[in-house]
């Protein structure tokens, strides 16, 4: 993942309010048509009657997720259709996508009795066979059509990739720009938890949290172990609702952009390696995983860790028109990638960049006009040091990966699957769950419909229907990576028999570390979609 993707720090929510998709729809099923049945696909490879008789009820006071015909929340309307109307369905290799769904299941059991059960028939399933698992979709699930908040079922679909870029262990020329870790003077305060407005308040430190403290007045600021909070310059809407945080004084600010890395180091972050490009590693950050390729032969593999909380604000290149060649809409300090049906004339045949650019998850960036060394812990600078040049304030650090073989691990904790693992924006999309997205192939421009999992999320991965395909590592992943931007429409499968609370108002969804607040709304109004705020 990328920027503003989510902490190392879980919080604790109640389990009835876990899923915010769960959630949406239990409010509804009373009320509600039921969906379309499953095709006749699934009648020859449905589970027997023993497997469905032994599915847990929903518990006294639930509904039965999977049961609403249409329901809204705040970023998407999703509508139940019929398998046969999901185009490509019919045609998937199913069997290509089973690794990585049980990959999922792997955590989803944890989350409840009605996914465990619905794992453990998984697991009776021939995995071999496309249609025995097509079977068991139909059987289990219902499909949905995402929907964005305008009502519209087109969105964009991107790819990335694991890249691979030389480095060294020590700092020595070229190998000049340190790959960093968490930096362990970072705080982390609740972003819901904080007070409305733009005041300031006193907060005490309690390990790495920052605890707001109420019912103090200004004389009170100056108490032993309380520190200043100006709430004028935080950043709320990070993914995880995570406030990142650093002392200086007796006041706690923002933590520091990207310049203030380059040009006054992070003393506090242990340094994973030396890396010769500024541009190679940005793009690394970008993509939220990577390898380093060490002289002897040695590869370090990195995974995210933390980013330090600010926006994702990219410098994008320009067309000859003067406009960005990668069209975006700004909503607050996220960034959200939008459709764009005119050429890619920064793209050759083979998935290359021109030398002013770089092409990455969609975005079309520009390099940095001039790049500098940056200052290094413990090294003294030579002279004056002006950074990479790259304006971007938001900064990921990362973490040695302890697997060398398979995928690097999402958001959702699971080895990603390339060509079957997207990144999705999870206010929208739970992770874990299956997704059918129907879309281009980059380059040849012939349909790609295929079943995927959302296992991963990202700083750039803004929108309802909105998903980014893992191609994998090397130099044909990172060629399709490049070249894929383009329009698609995405279907969610939500498990028939998901039981939740009717009086939950509203949910959580996962990302790293744990369950995050998504302050999605309680839909009232089924036949028109309407949804208040909870």
């Amino acid at each position: 993942m990328t920027a503003n993707a989510a902490p190392s720090q879980p919080q604790h929510i109640a389990p009835a309010l876990r899923w915010a998709i769960a959630a949406a729809i239990a409010s509804l099923a009373g009320c509600a048509a039921p969906p379309p049945s499953a095709t006749g696909t699934a009648a020859a490879t449905t589970p027997d009657a023993s497997a469905t008789a032994a599915r847990t009820p929903p518990p006294a006071g639930a509904s039965v997720a999977g049961q609403a015909r249409t329901f809204s929340t705040q970023l998407a309307t999703y509508t139940s259709v019929s398998f046969d109307a999901v185009p490509g369905w019919s045609r998937d290799d199913f069997s290509e996508s089973w690794p990585a769904f049980l990959g999922s299941c792997k955590v989803l059991t944890g989350r409840g009795a009605e996914w465990k059960d619905v794992c453990a028939r998984a697991l009776r399933v021939d995995g071999k066979s496309t249609n025995a698992i097509r079977g068991f979709f139909e059987s289990e699930f219902s499909a949905y059509q995402i929907r964005d908040d305008d009502r519209r079922p087109d969105g964009v679909v991107t790819g990335y990739f694991e890249p691979e870029i030389a480095g060294a262990r020590q700092y020595g020329a070229p190998f000049i720009y340190p790959v960093y870790g968490q930096p362990e003077d970072m705080l982390f305060a609740d972003a819901r938890k904080l007070p409305a407005g733009n005041g300031t308040v006193a907060a005490r430190v309690e390990g790495r949290n920052v605890v707001v403290q109420t019912g103090l007045s200004t004389r009170d600021m100056g108490a032993p172990g309380l520190y200043v909070l100006d709430l004028s310059g935080i950043a709320r809407d990070t993914l995880d609702r995570k406030v990142r945080l650093r002392v200086e004084g007796k006041q706690l600010l923002p933590y520091y952009t990207r310049e203030e890395i380059e040009t006054k180091g992070a003393p506090n972050a242990k340094v994973l390696a030396f890396v010769s490009s500024a541009t190679a590693l940005y793009e690394m950050q970008i993509q939220g995983s990577g390898r380093i390729k060490l002289a002897s032969g040695e590869v370090i593999r990195v995974a995210y860790a933390e980013q330090n909380g600010q926006p994702f604000r990219p410098t994008l290149a320009q067309a000859a028109n003067g406009k960005p060649r990668s069209p975006v809409k700004v909503r607050g300090s996220s960034i959200e990638l939008q459709l764009d049906d005119g050429d890619d004339d920064d793209i050759g045949a083979a998935g290359a960049v021109d030398s002013g650019a770089i092409r990455t998850r969609g975005f079309t960036l520009a390099r940095p006009a001039a790049s500098g060394p940056v200052v290094v812990p413990g090294r003294r600078a030579a002279g004056a040091v002006a950074g990479s040049g790259i304006k971007d304030p938001s900064y990921v650090f990362f973490k040695e990966a302890t697997s060398p073989v398979g995928g690097p691990v999402g958001a959702f904790g699971v080895p990603l699957s390339a060509g079957r693992s997207i990144a999705v924006d999870p206010r929208s999309t739970p992770l874990g769950y299956p997704v059918f997205v129907s879309t281009r192939t980059p380059g040849s421009g012939a349909p790609m419909q295929r079943l995927t999992i959302a296992q991963d999320t990202g700083g750039a991965i803004r929108g309802a229907v909105r998903a980014d395909y893992f191609f994998g590592n090397g130099q044909q992943a990172a060629t399709n990576a490049r070249r894929m931007k383009e329009r698609g429409q995405l279907w969610i499968l939500l498990p028939r028999g998901l039981a939740v609370a009717q009086a939950a108002t509203s949910s959580a969804i996962r990302t790293r570390g744990g369950p995050v607040g998504a302050n999605l709304p309680q839909c009232l109004v089924p036949s028109e979609g309407s949804c208040v705020d909870d």
